[in-house]
């Protein structure tokens, strides 16, 4: 058997659905491969990033290592943002990328880097592949580092010659998943009696919680026990944002509506959050505030983080079982401050969500999007300023409802993402959401989904700028310099790929628009123009106000 083909079958093995890619003159003989599976769609994409965005996404959404592939040099170049992406995010990906002969050289060292390397602080494994009866057992030990826990990226080099060879023993193993070990029965003692030694406990719940039977558990606990919860930004739905417990998200790291809420604790219960996605608080040492880490493995001690109690193995039962420990004891909490929090911060945050001045303001888009999509419709952000209201004021009823990426905050990643979920979710409404200068960064995506023939809405904030960039030099009372910028018509832009395309010119034109798309079948990029102006005073100087209000 031909070791491209071994290495084909070998992914078969492992449940791989779909490989995302821009191949090469080095990874023809795996194409041809791909092509004879009955097994595995391979998706052509316009530019390696979105296909790496795209199998990321895919692993975020099933649990399963998605896959994508690249030539080698500049094509394995392009991979190392995805790369970043997944490994920051917990998301597990393979990515494939050829290379030149490596027993004989036929073009010198044209094109040749070493990628292995490149790759190495980027992943949790990365492996060039010497020969052809190598293939099995690497691509076995990929997709085990990819999936365990914590997931992440992983790299498997394939050279031409390689691929090429005749393995004459072909052999394929057995896919053995691991069972993640419990918490010591110690650990949920000492958790269980801190918590009811608490007067003001909190729950936070993080990304590493997105798991069906985490969020599930988390439910249940605070259905029983009682104690308030937050999230952060990746972990908004695991846990329906209506529910009368909620009071928010921590969209900053300090001096946001919820940090109130969060100085006032004297005990936080963090559960599946680790400082790679941005702090949704600081701990100080003198703190007299505690704080209990629950996780699928210990925290990582720096100087904004370090608790007081570890609470390591499955999430789910770990919670379950201090369920079980603090039913019998469960006490009312005195939750009088914190939801006098949560109808303050529900305040402010309204405050703009009815101003129909167009250009529109962020919060009001945010208000008409979740107004118009159905409970279970799903939102993903590429990053920008708007993430921040998205965050504060987008209430999410189900895990995975609003994608958004808190850990490496890469921009571009917001439309493949969008991508990936409608192929996943063909019944589910989709809108990707991005700043003007994210989407360009792999707007040719556009064709792809069109290809695919993607149900999707693309909407386009547009200020002609780099806005969260702005927002941070008037903050920093620094002179506006250099983040302005000019933009094609994104109409006639749309179309030329075969999308529909929209230029609202009021808030009742946009609400018409997004009713229109989301119940069309295709691809529909509405062209929204956004008014920012008010960041700086909603983000600070209403904070501020709050904060006293509060006090008082």
């Amino acid at each position: 058997m031909k070791a491209s083909d071994l290495f084909i079958k070998a992914l078969e093995n492992e449940g791989v659905e779909y490989i995302f890619g821009l191949p090469g003159e080095e990874n023809l003989d795996m194409l041809d491969s791909i092509r004879k599976s009955d097994k595995i769609n391979f998706v052509l994409t316009r530019h390696e990033q979105g296909a790496g965005f795209m199998a990321a996404t895919y692993g975020r959404l099933t649990g399963k290592a998605g896959v994508c592939m690249s030539t080698l040099g500049p094509g394995a170049t392009n991979m190392v943002t995805p790369a970043a992406y997944a490994q920051l995010g917990a998301m597990p990906l393979v990515i494939i990328s050829g290379q030149k002969p490596i027993n004989r050289s036929k073009q010198g060292n044209f094109q040749i880097i070493d990628v292995v390397e490149m790759m190495k602080p980027l992943t949790k494994y990365t492996k060039q592949i010497t020969n052809g009866d190598q293939v099995s057992s690497i691509i076995r030990e990929a997709f085990r580092r990819a999936q365990e826990e914590r997931p992440g990226a992983v790299h498997i080099e394939f050279p031409e010659d390689v691929a090429q060879e005749i393995v004459e023993s072909p052999r394929i193993f057995d896919v053995v998943d691991a069972k993640m070990p419990h918490a010591e029965t110690n650990a949920i003692e000492n958790a269980a009696k801190m918590i009811e030694a608490a007067k003001m406990p909190l729950l936070l719940i993080g990304a590493g919680a997105n798991r069906k039977r985490a969020s599930n558990s988390l439910a249940e606990f605070v259905d029983t026990i009682g104690i308030p919860f937050f999230n952060t930004q990746m972990g908004k739905g695991i846990i329906d944002e209506r529910h009368p417990l909620y009071l928010g998200t921590a969209a900053l790291s300090d001096n946001d509506f919820i940090h109130e809420a969060i100085k006032s604790a004297d005990l936080i219960i963090n559960v599946g959050h680790d400082t790679i996605e941005k702090p949704p608080f600081f701990m100080h040492p003198e703190d007299e505030r505690k704080v209990i880490h629950v996780n699928f493995f210990p925290a990582e001690i720096d100087e904004v983080y370090f608790p007081q109690l570890n609470v390591i193995g499955d999430i789910a039962t770990s919670i379950q079982q201090l369920t079980k420990a603090l039913k019998p004891i469960a006490k009312s909490w005195n939750t009088d401050f914190f939801m006098k929090i949560k109808k303050n911060v529900s305040e402010h945050l309204a405050k703009y969500e009815a101003d129909d001045r167009f250009p529109i303001l962020p919060q009001r888009t945010v208000k008409i999007v979740r107004d118009i999509l159905p409970d279970d419709g799903i939102v993903t952000l590429d990053n920008g300023i708007y993430k921040i209201w998205f965050a504060r004021n987008y209430p999410a009823y189900v895990p995975n409802g609003l994608l958004l990426d808190n850990a490496l905050a890469t921009m571009s990643a917001g439309l493949p993402s969008a991508m990936m979920v409608s192929e996943l979710y063909p019944d589910k409404k989709v809108i990707s959401i991005n700043g003007d200068g994210g989407f360009m960064m792999n707007s040719q995506e556009l064709e792809t989904a069109v290809r695919l023939n993607l149900n999707l809405v693309v909407i386009i904030l547009n200020d002609n700028a780099y806005g969260m960039i702005q927002w941070k030099q008037e903050k920093e009372e620094l002179e506006k310099y250099s983040l302005d910028f000019g933009n094609p018509d994104f109409v006639k832009y749309a179309e030329s790929f075969g999308a529909s395309g929209y230029r609202p010119e009021s808030v009742e034109d946009f609400k018409y628009d997004l009713e229109t798309s989301l119940n069309s079948d295709g691809v529909h990029v509405i062209d929204l123009a956004v008014d920012y102006s008010l960041n700086h005073k909603i983000l600070n100087v209403l904070l501020k106000e709050y904060s006293e209000n509060i006090k008082k």
